[in-house]
């Protein structure tokens, strides 16, 4: 009779480590599964967080930018050659202090 309680009991505890296991598994996939389906959601309101702390620059203020970098990139032009070229170089800074 001890054997036979023992052979359910042993099924038993088999099924319950299994679950034991399954248990964080299942969980996993339902957050997978909420992210996935809550993915446009959570995109917009990180984005809204982010634009809080971040807003992003003017009209005005982006083309001064882009203004700014273009003056950059012809004076470092003009310094790289400068030494083969110093008519070109100057042009080039005369184009740059145009902007």
């Amino acid at each position: 009779m001890f054997a036979s309680v023992l052979s359910l009991a042993n099924p038993a505890q088999a099924l319950q480590a299994a679950a034991m296991f399954a248990r964080p598994l299942v969980g996993l996939g339902a957050l997978a599964t909420f992210f996935v389906m809550f993915k446009p959601m959570l995109l917009g309101v990180f984005q809204a967080i982010r634009l809080v702390f971040n807003p992003r620059l003017t009209l005005e203020e982006r083309n001064s930018r882009r203004k700014l970098q273009g003056v950059l990139m012809l004076n470092r032009m003009a310094r790289d050659i400068e030494q083969f070229e110093p008519s070109q170089a100057a042009e080039l800074r005369q184009l740059a202090s145009r902007c």
